[in-house]
């Protein structure tokens, strides 16, 4: 019902032939070009602030451009930025568009690597200067890097302390541009060393330069760059001289996915997307583990290594819940799963009463948990006509058969999504007002004032739009009571590796934990919590404790979900609410592969996450809660 802002998508292609192979076989050059559009678009959903992409062209001479890139904000910036490319080719003759040894010699990215980027920022820093992918330059072909990637560092100040150590000046202060400047500064060290080499060796000019490019091992930089790293991250990289690299973080927070074969090296943040732009089986894609890099030497060849000891795995669970389309194989069926992990739950709110309850969802990325919910209402209430007959002590009659067999479970569609809030209007009451029909209502769809109301949603984060929009229009088709289902448990604390959750009172799960804690006679507890969040910052982070996690301890999710009724009951509303939230033990059974589940436990798996989660309840306590006392 309210949108997530939320990690970036990430795409790259190395092409394992010359253009003049791909040319011949697909009748272009534009092979990975094309392909790298449709990766892109096919990971859309993940990227809506802006988009980019780069390009290196492989055995360039001297004095002539290897590295190319386009960025640009916005919805449209897919097409933007690869219309621009495109509008280069505008005065070509159909021959000369044709010619791959004409491209490979004179037009601008028409390469062996490609590198496309998805933004969606979730540190508040926006613009094209902050679009990916960053290019570091030099005169040294082998020094010059291009750097994307879908993540989220922790430790910021402990890497920017550690390269401004080494003499280093980073102009912009963000991880992007701090982890630039790091891999950077070891790819110098690491070309510098084989420079060394080939003097030690009595070469000279460009036999120096051949040396270094030759030799060049892109994983000695990681290894040395990496381990400082503290949060979730794919991080994908290029050099000039035509290394290509992908990393994934040691937990396997944030995902990577890829494919091989003898023309192209192809990865991205989602496997159905590489299944559907190169026609693939799911078994055909590999997950990027943990800890592991792929990467592609100069001459082709390619390498999958173990560049950070893996942690224990934490892959980010929204990831299934949310975030990735639901076309992938796994995903669909853990969504449905997560659906039928809540029938007890839902039977419980709504009395049992099937005969009188309506199912449905909002919004749509809802619509796959929905259907795993029916399913387990339908095998329900098979197993209740079953016990049904056979309760009847009788060879039952056509009537009896006609009236137990007829019981189903119904399903409607009761909202639709009709309008965007127009951003423009800025006035509080207008934007309240406009926010009420973003949906329309589907009147007539549940018996007024007979009918129970179950709608399932993905996640109930903040409550704003169930206050200012859906429980208003839910009431009017006057159901005898509204229950609120949310596929995933109660989200209680930020997220720091890649989600758009940052701050401690956005969450309605923790402002009814402060508000029962006041009705209660408990508000010491938020004093004390913050002395503890205080004491905590002196210590190294690997030392810290989540202290935060004592906000909920005197309540039972119940109580936080009652209270959260009252606060989000619009005036006017008296229709019985109950809100019914999916469990940690319920997601981990439909999602056993991907245990991250930091926001909704307060379990981070870094240490850095630990210390960022006590720092922002420190900001909520001295800016919010002393305000409001």
């Amino acid at each position: 019902m309210e949108q997530l802002k939320h990690e970036c998508g990430i795409a790259m292609i190395r092409l394992l032939k010359p253009l003049e192979y791909y040319q011949e076989k697909y009748g272009t050059w534009m092979f990975g070009l094309n392909k790298l559009y449709l990766l892109m678009e096919k990971q859309h959903n993940r990227g809506q602030e802006g988009a980019g992409l780069a390009c290196v062209k492989m055995e360039a001479n001297p004095g002539e451009e290897y590295m190319f890139r386009e960025r640009a904000l916005g919805t449209g910036a897919i097409t933007e930025i690869f219309s621009s490319v495109q509008f280069r080719f505008r005065d070509l003759s159909a021959e000369q568009l044709a010619d791959a040894t004409y491209a490979k010699r004179q037009l601008p990215f028409a390469g062996e690597i490609y590198m496309g980027h998805l933004r969606y920022s979730t540190t508040g820093k926006s613009g094209l200067s902050f679009v990916h992918p960053f290019l570091r330059r030099n005169n040294w072909r082998a020094k010059n890097l291009a750097l994307c990637g879908n993540f989220n560092l922790t430790n910021v100040d402990e890497v920017f302390a550690d390269i401004t150590a080494k003499g280093q000046h980073p102009r912009i202060y963000s991880d992007t541009y701090i982890m630039l400047e790091q891999v950077g500064h070891r790819l110098d060290r690491e070309s510098e060393r084989l420079y060394a080499e080939a003097v030690g060796l009595g070469l000279s000019g460009m036999d120096i330069t051949h040396y270094i490019e030759e030799r060049i091992d892109v994983n000695n930089v990681l290894r040395t760059a990496a381990p400082l790293w503290d949060g979730g991250y794919v991080v994908c990289g290029a050099t000039g001289s035509g290394e290509m690299f992908v990393l994934r973080d040691p937990w396997g927070i944030r995902p990577a996915f890829w494919y091989k074969d003898d023309e192209v090296l192809v990865v991205a943040s989602e496997r159905p997307v590489i299944q559907t732009v190169f026609a693939l089986e799911t078994e055909q894609i590999h997950e990027l583990m943990p800890g592991q890099a792929v990467s592609v030497h100069k001459d082709g060849e390619m390498r999958l290594e173990q560049i950070l000891q893996p942690k224990e795995v934490k892959a980010c669970s929204f990831e299934r819940i949310y975030f990735s389309r639901g076309s992938d194989r796994d995903i669909y069926l853990e969504r449905k799963a997560l659906g039928m992990q809540l029938r007890d739950a839902i039977l419980k709110a709504i009395g049992g009463d099937l005969e009188h309850t309506v199912f449905s969802f909002i919004p749509n990325t809802a619509e796959v948990a929905f259907y795993g919910m029916l399913d387990a209402f339908k095998a329900y209430l098979n197993q209740t006509k079953i016990a049904q007959i056979e309760a009847l002590g009788h060879k039952p009659t056509h009537e009896e058969l006609e009236r137990i067999l007829s019981q189903y479970i119904r399903s409607e569609k009761v909202a639709i999504k009709d309008i965007k809030l127009r951003t423009f209007i800025t006035e509080g009451n207008s934007r309240n007002d406009l926010a009420a029909h973003v949906y329309d209502i589907t009147y007539g769809s549940v018996n007024a004032y007979e009918d129970n109301l179950v709608v399932i949603d993905d996640s109930i984060v903040r409550g704003t739009t169930l206050k200012e929009s859906i429980i208003r229009i839910l009431d009017r088709l006057h159901p005898k009571k509204i229950v609120l289902v949310s596929s995933s448990p109660q989200v209680r604390y930020p997220d720091y590796y890649g989600i758009d959750m940052s701050n401690m009172d956005e969450f309605i799960a923790f402002r009814a934990a402060v508000e029962l804690l006041k009705e209660r006679g408990m508000a010491h507890v938020v004093g004390e919590v913050y002395e503890q969040c205080k004491m905590q910052m002196g210590l190294p982070k690997e030392e810290m404790a989540n202290s935060v996690k004592a906000i909920y301890a005197p309540f039972t999710d119940e109580d936080i979900s009652r209270k959260m009724v009252e606060m989000l009951r619009p005036a006017g509303v008296t229709t019985p609410i109950e809100i019914v939230y999916q469990t940690l033990e319920g997601l981990h059974e439909a999602c056993p592969e991907h245990s991250g589940d930091w926001y909704f436990s307060g379990d981070y798996p870094t240490p850095g996450g630990v210390k960022l989660v006590n720092r922002a309840f420190i900001s909520y306590y001295e800016n919010v809660f002393k305000a409001n006392k």
